[in-house]
């Protein structure tokens, strides 16, 4: 059974909530807060469930853009790597759940990357983190689809059980 671990960072507490909800479809991960962590505490991982907020017009939150020079140094070795990213599709049509961009630039080529997400049911207008057509990961838009929230994390953890074994 994979070791999991769900890094967040969270400026308000919506990607931190939607991280616990993650964090209880799976059932044996741990949860932890970018800001207070090292390298060290999550090398030990299997999978890493990794989720941002993205703020601005695109950018990744603050406590992720702290510790990735770091992280992206990291011993990749027999890992796998899923992201999500929270955005607003309505007010940030042209950058939604850009910061998911970020992270896939930092690891793309040193890990398993998997997770994708098609953008069918999507209403937004363009994204970085829109790679042949599909999302490098799970985007929520909790202030526009909130309503789909619990059933994109549904069937996107259900899917990640599939390819981590």
């Amino acid at each position: 059974m994979s070791k999991i671990a769900i890094v967040y960072g969270s400026s308000t507490g919506a990607t931190e909530a939607v991280a616990e909800k993650i964090q209880a479809l799976f059932d044996n991960a741990t949860l932890f807060n970018v800001a207070d962590i090292s390298v060290e505490d999550i090398q030990d991982f299997d999978f890493l469930v990794l989720g941002a907020s993205t703020t601005g017009v695109g950018d990744l939150q603050d406590d992720w853009d702290i510790f990735l020079p770091k992280f992206e140094k990291m011993n990749f070795a027999g890992k796998k790597v899923a992201m999500f990213s929270l955005g607003d599709s309505a007010s940030f049509s042209t950058s939604f759940a850009g910061a998911m961009y970020y992270l896939y630039k930092a690891l793309k080529g040193k890990v398993e990357i998997i997770g994708s997400v098609p953008t069918d049911g999507y209403t937004f207008d363009e994204s970085d983190a829109v790679i042949d057509g599909k999302f490098i990961g799970l985007a929520i838009d909790e202030d526009n689809e909130y309503d789909q929230t619990d059933s994109r994390l549904a069937a996107w953890v259900e899917n990640l059980k599939k390819q981590i074994g």
